[in-house]
């Protein structure tokens, strides 16, 4: 891939020591491909597609993942577009492979909020060069864009995963940490979110505690995020269920292992 975009010093540095960075207009001449995908994804999901809107609530909270195999906007993404290139800027790897993509749509007037959470603990994965791109397809107000604690990468802590419709994850892992109150407590954190126009992203590591408030707006928020890996990605077993589930992955990966599996293809490097 010849390389297209060149991200300087501070927003790396930035990226390393908030866990989180905002890069605008990124990705502008994306937008139109993958609001095609969201729209082909959204009457079509997948396997994994859910409504995370629970009863008694109003609005749509529409998630999908592990779709870019048969919907060609996200693999000519994950492919193409600057993402893989940026992404090794940001972590310092010489590779970066596909982890998955995940498709996140809160309709106007939607009350379900996104629960504080990080995103490691989900995965099958281990690793310090592991990064999220999350990209708002539409205009997105302060008050509707996700929240991130600054340094929150850096605590040192695996929390305990929770389902976006609030039930915990089930764990033999003793070493989990509760998630802090973060709602009760928020003057004891450095929570960043922004205004973002359609083609602006947050890069975040898979560790930054975030959460998302809910859109009371008139305005669509849809959101495709890249999930991507850099050299020192490693397999992971988490004594338990994981998100994405990839069946079958314990039988091609050892724990410790790099992650080279045709689950996660190389598309940097």
């Amino acid at each position: 891939m010849v390389n297209t975009v060149q991200l300087d010093d501070q927003q790396i540095k930035t990226f390393q020591d908030n866990g989180v960075v905002l890069i605008r207009g990124l990705f502008k001449d994306w937008i139109e491909p993958l609001r095609a995908g969201i729209d082909h994804n959204m009457k079509q999901p997948g396997e994994y597609g859910k409504n995370y809107t629970q009863d008694g609530q109003s609005g749509h909270f529409f998630g999908d993942y592990c779709n870019w195999q048969r919907i060609p906007q996200y693999r000519d993404f994950l492919f193409n577009s600057p993402a893989a290139e940026v992404t090794a800027q940001l972590v310092g790897s010489d590779t970066i492979r596909i982890f998955h993509e995940h498709v996140l749509v809160k309709e106007p007037g939607t009350t379900q909020k996104t629960p504080w959470h990080h995103d490691q603990p989900y995965y099958c994965v281990d690793g310090k060069q592991l990064c999220s791109l999350w990209i708002p397809l539409d205009p997105v107000a302060q008050s509707v864009c996700p929240e991130f604690i600054a340094g929150s990468h850096q605590w040192g802590k695996f929390f305990v995963p929770t389902k976006f419709t609030g039930a915990q994850y089930q764990r033999e892992d003793e070493q989990l940490s509760v998630m802090p109150d973060i709602d009760n407590e928020r003057d004891d954190y450095d929570i960043l979110s922004w205004s973002l126009e359609p083609g602006d992203c947050i890069a975040f590591h898979y560790l930054t505690v975030h959460g998302a408030p809910q859109n009371l707006s008139d305005q669509r928020r849809r959101a495709f995020s890249a999930r991507l890996m850099g050299d020192d990605a490693v397999f992971a077993e988490r004594g338990g269920e994981i998100s994405p589930p990839f069946p079958g992955i314990e039988k091609k990966l050892s724990p410790g292992a790099p992650m080279d599996a045709e689950e996660f293809p190389v598309v940097y490097g």
